[in-house]
């Protein structure tokens, strides 16, 4: 499942980042790496970004760069 699929309230443990090197150090250098736990805060209307909080920091990303991340769903401990 992609990180895009995720509804609003759910979370998901990342499994895979499919993306060339410099988009993947830029999502490390957030925390968005492989066996972290995701939580969706919010989407906009038009779902092109998503809000989602990694450990105690907060992320805006594109749906477009969200399809990119494979997550599974997982237990929320927020």
């Amino acid at each position: 499942m992609k990180l895009s699929e995720i509804q609003k309230g759910e979370c998901g443990k990342i499994v895979d980042i499919n993306c060339d090197s410099e988009l993947k150090s830029r999502f490390s250098s957030f925390g968005i790496t492989r066996g972290s736990i995701v939580y969706i805060i919010e989407q906009t209307i038009s779902k092109n970004t998503i809000e989602i909080k990694i450990n105690n920091t907060k992320i805006a990303l594109r749906i477009s760069e969200a399809k990119l991340i494979e997550v599974e769903q997982s237990q929320c401990e927020i």
